[in-house]
């Protein structure tokens, strides 16, 4: 597959592929070209396997265009939009192991209900736990 043209709004990446079909992905996926100018967006270059932004150290691979699941779940934009939160730490505080986080992050594992349920729990307490902080 290959992509032929690409077009962005505030959201999302868009591709036509050599059949025509438009495909997206979030650009949540890509923070670099999510927060880059029209500008900076009009300058990459096609490469064998993707797309490519020198300038900005972004690649957006033609097979990502793709995935079944290129729409991050609730669980992956909560934590790709918080970058503030250590991933290792925030595992540790809920008791798991901070590898399997960052595989349910980076969408390489799939939780289950029941532990989508506790790691939002946890964000729930700690969440409380902020709001009741005063100095």
């Amino acid at each position: 597959m290959t992509i032929k043209k690409i077009w962005f709004d505030s959201d999302y990446i868009y591709g036509e592929d050599e059949n025509g079909k438009t495909l997206k992905q979030s650009l949540i996926w890509y923070p670099r070209l999510k927060e880059a100018s029209d500008e900076e967006r009009k300058n990459f270059r096609t490469g064998y396997d993707g797309l490519h932004w020198r300038a900005l150290d972004e690649d957006v691979s033609f097979e990502s265009f793709e995935y079944d699941d290129a729409e991050p779940t609730p669980l992956q934009k909560f934590f790709l939009s918080h970058k503030e939160l250590n991933i290792s730490e925030f595992a540790k505080y809920i008791g798991i192991n901070a590898s399997l986080l960052r595989n349910y992050i980076n969408g390489f594992k799939k939780p289950s209900k029941e532990r989508e349920q506790e790691i939002l729990k946890h964000i729930h307490a700690l969440g409380a736990s902020l709001t009741a902080t005063s100095f």
